[in-house]
């Protein structure tokens, strides 16, 4: 028996043993499963600042967990050994209750919560809801970083349980996002939900001849500014990664350019990886 998919805007029909886009959710017997629920592939106590969050608890820790699968495939992936791997990817099973005392545990050297990243988290659903779930019967906070391609009624589903969120916006035209799998209004969608329920943060990767002008710069800030103009944006430089190692670094220049443009709209703009 076929199954779909509707978690995100791919919608994979996946027949019986067949996998989805993301590589970490399948069809067996007829039943969508998440591959990748409480297998752990990264847990580290994180400044907040790393997220990126800025004006979150800043001087704070959090305990940071990944597990594996993306359902985009941006040839700049900073961690693409997760975030390209599948269910054979070497992990540590961990359930959410685990997850949870494992943050207060940490509590007296400053964790004030547990952050969901380094791959992409929202493929795995079930896990980030049973765990936020924990944590904040525990008294701590979740944070989520996403690439924000959630379909809208999970998202809406998730954001009571979410303290902030860092979302990627990859850039500002559809056909940026084409080329990464993506796409643009789902990622807008994500940010105005997410703008109305919890700490919001937005962080703009600057990829040399990509998404690099003024033009697309000064667009992308307008917008978010119609949201809400103190919207944190982060914009940050690119560097050689994953299938994109044939081109040079974001010129420094170039990164603080574009802050200077998107401060023409917003209050709060920063510079990251320079």
């Amino acid at each position: 028996m076929s199954v779909t998919c509707t978690l995100c805007f791919h919608h994979c029909r996946l027949e019986e043993g067949q996998t989805g886009l993301c590589r970490a959710r399948a069809n067996r017997g007829g039943v969508l499963q998440p591959l990748n629920y409480g297998r752990l592939t990264a847990l580290a106590l994180d400044p907040i600042e790393k997220k990126p969050l800025r004006r979150f608890h800043p001087g704070s820790l959090i305990l940071s967990v990944g597990s594996f699968g993306c359902n985009l495939h941006c040839p700049f992936c900073q961690n693409a050994g997760i975030a390209a791997a599948g269910a054979e990817s070497p992990t540590r099973d961990c359930t959410p209750r685990q997850l949870a005392e494992e943050a207060l545990r940490l509590r007296p050297r400053g964790n004030i919560g547990v952050a969901y990243t380094y791959n992409e988290p929202l493929v795995g659903y079930e896990f980030v809801r049973d765990c936020a779930e924990e944590v904040r019967r525990a008294g701590l906070c979740n944070v989520l970083v996403t690439n924000g391609t959630l379909e809208e009624q999970p998202w809406r589903a998730l954001l009571p349980l979410l303290d902030a969120v860092n979302i990627d916006l990859k850039g500002f035209t559809e056909g940026w996002y084409r080329r990464l799998g993506g796409d643009l209004e789902t990622v807008k969608r994500s940010i105005v939900l997410a703008a109305s329920c919890c700490h919001p943060e937005v962080t703009t990767l600057v990829v040399p001849g990509e998404n690099d002008s003024e033009e697309e710069m000064r667009a992308l800030s307008a917008w978010l500014a119609s949201v809400r103009p103190d919207i944190p944006l982060h914009v940050s430089r690119f560097f050689p990664r994953h299938r994109m190692q044939d081109r040079p670094p974001t010129p420094v220049q170039t990164v603080y350019r574009l802050a200077e443009v998107a401060r023409e709209q917003l209050s709060y703009v920063y510079t990251g990886n320079c």
